[in-house]
């Protein structure tokens, strides 16, 4: 048996604060068993070009999963929505764990937010900083005039070129600024209707080896079933449609009893066009739901969308 568990992450603030989560709840679950972090570069760590041009897909994941197969670490914690759709053979995702807040979060820098305190009050012109394709579409959807930049970094780099001047807003996930402890600084959370969320937004994923029974026995009861049924959902409509994180999709599920709901868009990448729809059934059907949607997209001119 393991005396001691190795999670491999990224070496962010965020990450590591992801990890010490899991890390915090092994050693409740085991308290005799020894639990470290190890730090793992990744490529999307190192490039500074825009996600879109590096490529998302397993930009942030590739490293830990290559480090998981090599058996140099036990246990990989990722943000879901930054994890394949398709995982390496071996792997698996053994856990998600419940999750924070999906939504979107608006940080409008402090000089400008006294006088323009929502997104929709940002005059013409004003700077909107992301690096997701997906807010983009959605952004200049709404709000045509606005100017939206890319912006890279971690969330405190992101928020230091705000303060400095660089944008006038930045939109960020809601669970990294509250897992970081800035949830002070959300000027606006933006609901599902007027900004969906990417993919497994605000959920924590556990990747361990498939064949790994200890480790794999160690992890499950960190897994919650109403997180993953509804991530299970989007990430079965994200794979329908062929996307990436980098791709201009959107997918939200909620669980509730005994149903599912779930949403999702496609747009194409400067928000001109949006298909959306929104699909019911019960919970067990969820990879299902997933499918069904993506194909009415699909029918309805997403494909043409996703060609652009």
């Amino acid at each position: 048996m393991k005396d001691t568990l190795v999670i491999g992450s990224r070496g962010s603030k965020l990450a590591l604060t992801q990890a010490q989560i899991v890390k915090a709840e092994l050693e409740l679950l085991n308290p005799s068993r020894e639990v470290r972090i190890e730090v793992i570069k990744t490529s999307g760590d190192v490039k500074t070009d825009p996600l879109s041009v590096i490529g998302g897909k397993g930009v942030f994941t590739k490293e830990l999963e290559d480090a998981l197969l090599d058996r140099r670490i036990d246990l990989a914690v990722h943000s879901l929505k930054d994890l394949p759709t398709i995982i390496p053979e071996g792997l698996a995702i053994t856990a998600i764990c419940k999750r924070e807040d999906p939504r979107d979060a608006v940080v409008i820098r402090s000089d400008v937010f006294r006088v323009f305190p929502t997104l929709n009050d940002l005059p013409k012109e004003s700077v909107v900083g992301t690096s997701s394709t997906r807010r983009l579409a959605q952004l200049k959807h709404f709000q045509a005039e606005l100017i939206v930049k890319d912006i890279r970094g971690n969330v405190d780099t992101r928020l230091n070129k705000l303060d400095a001047g660089d944008y006038d807003a930045v939109v960020l996930a809601a669970a990294g600024l509250r897992r970081l402890g800035l949830g002070a600084r959300i000027s606006v959370l933006l609901r599902p209707q007027r900004m969906l969320p990417a993919p497994g937004q605000g959920a924590l994923a556990v990747e361990t080896r498939a064949d790994d029974f200890t480790t794999t026995s160690l992890v499950a009861p960190l897994d919650h079933a109403a997180s993953r049924l509804a991530c299970e959902a989007e990430r079965a409509f994200l794979r329908k449609l062929g996307g990436g994180c980098q791709l201009p999709i959107a997918a939200y599920a909620v669980v509730h009893e005994g149903h599912l709901s779930l949403e999702g868009l496609v747009a194409d990448p400067e928000g001109q066009q949006i298909v959306r729809g929104r699909i019911s059934g019960a919970r067990d059907e969820a990879e299902q739901l997933g499918c069904l949607l993506a194909d009415r997209l699909l029918e309805r001119g997403a494909d043409e969308l996703l060609d652009s």
